[in-house]
């Protein structure tokens, strides 16, 4: 246990757990086509189990649930979990409260990555999935990697980095307005459609390469916690101060954050609002002590990306709406509550 942990901060992330895994397994059970709880832990539990042991469930049912409904609930939770681990990270190694991960333009060059991939493609798009994942993985990083350049050419400081990705950010956008601006009517939906965000058709490989990424990272950040402190609490002076390695520890941990982004975005799309606001739903809820504020704000951007998927599946069913467009109508309420009744705390 963390030291100095307050029973109310456990108390809030014993809450949100328990939602989690509530929310989670109603998102799973539930879609256009209702399954009854009981037919479907049959049918998720089934393929654990011996032949000669296995419950007597359709194949329809396990293929909705292990194909369909499972990738993209987990898919949801690593991808929100992700972001606003990476936010967390960003805005403490910078000192910024606007700093997400898309602020050092790994969202516009994920969107040209992609986009350049389906004009490549011959079929308008259609059925391209791999090269529009590797296309927006790759661009992503070299976007980060020329930012990390760029920032290293004037001293890597917080200031430096954010404005050298901005810069990037209007140059990547301009080239995806320019692809798309010559791209047919067939490519260009697709385009869009992919810049919308979300976890719709998500599949184990998605899971798999997200969960491993986020495993790695989530460590790494997490064993700089401490500088993160030192870092939020009085900049590049305090931190050397106390013995920390300032440029080494902000490359890696902007390293760290940009590779989990850039797989995220690759699978998931453009979902910029969670790296930025979930962090901040943290520090009003259990403060702003890095070891307690990253995994706290991973719970809560998986919680709201996962409500933002399940209320984009179920509110219009059967129209689907990205979930990158319904995080933020349900994220922006939550954290303006949150941030009035702390100003109502403080008057």
């Amino acid at each position: 246990m963390i030291a100095g942990v307050s029973a109310r901060r456990l108390t809030a992330f014993a809450v949100l757990a328990l939602l989690l895994v509530c929310i989670s397994t109603f998102a799973t059970l539930h879609g256009i086509q209702h399954l009854p709880i009981s037919t479907g832990l049959k049918a998720m539990i089934a393929p654990l189990l011996p032949i000669e042991w296995r419950p007597d469930v359709t194949s329809s049912y396990q293929a909705i649930l292990i194909t369909l409904r499972l990738p993209r609930t987990l898919l949801a939770i690593i991808a929100g979990a992700g972001l606003a681990a990476a936010g967390v990270a960003m805005q403490g190694i910078t000192r910024n409260p606007l700093v997400s991960p898309y602020t050092i333009g790994i969202s516009p060059a994920a969107s040209f990555g992609a986009s350049l991939a389906i004009l490549a493609s011959g079929d308008g798009g259609a059925g391209s999935y791999a090269p529009v994942v590797i296309a927006a993985f790759l661009a992503a990083l070299a976007c980060a990697f020329l930012v990390l350049g760029l920032s290293a050419l004037r001293g890597v400081t917080g200031t430096i980095l954010v404005l050298s990705g901005v810069g990037l950010s209007y140059l990547f956008g301009a080239l995806s307005s320019t692809l798309q601006f010559v791209a047919t009517e067939q490519q260009l939906a697709v385009i869009v459609h992919w810049a919308f965000g979300s976890v719709n058709g998500a599949t184990w490989q998605a899971v798999i390469v997200t969960g491993v990424i986020l495993g790695i990272v989530l460590p790494v950040l997490a064993a700089h916690s401490w500088a993160l402190n030192a870092f939020a609490a009085g900049g590049d002076e305090v931190a050397s101060s106390l013995g920390f390695p300032v440029a080494r520890t902000r490359v890696v941990v902007t390293v760290a954050a940009v590779l989990v982004t850039a797989a995220i975005v690759s699978y998931a799309g453009v979902i910029g609002f969670v790296g930025l606001v979930a962090p901040h739903i943290g520090r009003l809820v259990v403060g702003g002590d890095h070891r307690v504020l990253l995994p706290f704000s991973a719970l809560v951007g998986a919680l709201l990306l996962l409500l933002a998927d399940l209320a984009g599946r179920l509110l219009f069913a059967p129209v689907v709406v990205p979930a990158g467009i319904v995080v933020a109508y349900l994220g922006v309420p939550i954290f303006l509550h949150l941030l009035l009744g702390r100003a109502r705390q403080g008057a």
